[in-house]
């Protein structure tokens, strides 16, 4: 519990940090082939308390059998990565005060409850525990180690600049808790998409100095369901990182990497984000009538893209939603100068930091 000295202090900022209250765990249960059933549990349990430290007492004060990840008990090894009350998290990184705040709990009168289930787009093994063969997986198929090429000289070292090991900190954090997998929409409608974790240690590559295979890489990574282009930008693991990594900010770095070194004829997905900027670029908003025709079409190269425009393109015009004239927008100029300030600020960008 610390020293007096330091429980003063966090009774001073949290004077509920210590008072002991009764709150009712609602786990999800689960054996292999069977359905999986809701079970309670009800605890005495401080504001301070981790969620972890919950399910411990659970486990040794009412129910021997309930099943559950652990180990360092201090957000390093990031094996107690669960849902809580519908939010992917760590175990050990939760307490009971704010699960509770986030809740508004006790609104009614009602002992306070915090619902606890396995991670989500992972099969359950028994009760919160979850077959993650899948998530190692697919991080092997980004090549998530440097290029042995840069390995082939054991005499060498391969020593980098305090800048250049700088840009791997933020990726670097990862502890691999599959928060982000479990939240992924995308991997949930698509399971061949490489999920968030892949890919945020795919940009940790593309941004390693002593990396040799670079342009392979973004060549592996520019896939449009398998790759960068299938996230679906939910930003629900950027929300659920414990690690503050932001899979989607790294996902967003490769997809700029990727189109510095394509232009629009290289695929249908590198072209939709070319002509939505151009587009707006030119107009302040999409025009529409364009929009379908330069992406799916080709710019009227691609005859077979353009026929599978038709039935859309009727269905549109019999009930009035085809836009026959495209007004720009009023503040045109504006969103050009913001557009180009940002593109300039990238290349800027770049360029310091090789």
């Amino acid at each position: 519990m610390g020293s007096s000295s330091e429980r003063d202090n966090i009774e001073e900022i949290h004077p509920f940090y210590y008072v002991l209250m009764k709150v009712l765990f609602k786990v999800w249960r689960q054996k292999p082939k069977k359905s999986p059933q809701l079970e309670s549990y009800q605890l005495e349990v401080q504001a301070g308390n981790t969620i972890l430290e919950c399910l411990n007492r659970i486990k040794w004060e009412q129910d021997g059998s309930l099943a559950f990840r652990k180990n360092c008990r201090n957000t390093i090894c990031g094996s107690c990565g669960m849902r809580i009350n519908g939010r992917s998290a760590l175990a050990c990184k939760q307490n009971v005060g704010q699960e509770l705040e986030m809740i508004s709990a006790s609104s009614n009168g009602d002992i306070p409850t915090i619902t606890v289930a396995p991670l989500g787009n992972m099969p359950v093994i028994k009760d919160l525990v979850v077959d993650m063969s899948g998530f190692w997986d697919k991080l092997q198929e980004v090549d998530p180690y440097v290029s042995t090429k840069g390995r082939k000289i054991p005499e060498r070292e391969f020593l980098q600049t305090p800048d250049e090991r700088s840009q791997l900190d933020q990726t670097g954090n990862c502890i691999m808790c599959g928060a982000c997998y479990s939240e992924c929409n995308a991997l949930t409608v698509n399971p061949e998409f490489v999920g968030p974790h892949a890919l945020a240690k795919a940009e940790r590559m593309v941004a390693d100095s002593r990396d040799t295979g670079t342009e392979e890489r973004l060549d592996n990574y520019n896939q449009v369901e398998e790759g960068v282009w299938g996230c679906t930008r939910c930003y629900y693991c950027n929300a659920v990182c414990p690690m503050e990594v932001a899979p989607m900010d790294q996902i967003s770095h490769l997809k700029e990497e990727i189109l510095d070194r394509n232009d629009a004829q290289s695929s249908r997905a590198i072209r939709h984000r070319k002509v939505l900027i151009d587009l707006v670029k030119e107009g302040g908003w999409i025009d529409e009538r364009k929009f379908g025709v330069y992406v799916v079409g080709n710019y009227f190269k691609d005859l077979e893209g353009l026929l599978s425009l038709a039935p859309l393109g009727l269905r549109m015009l019999t009930s009035g939603k085809f836009p026959v004239v495209f007004e720009p927008s009023e503040g045109k100029k504006e969103v050009r100068s913001l557009i180009e300030r940002v593109q300039n600020y990238q290349l800027s960008d770049k360029a310091l930091s090789r």
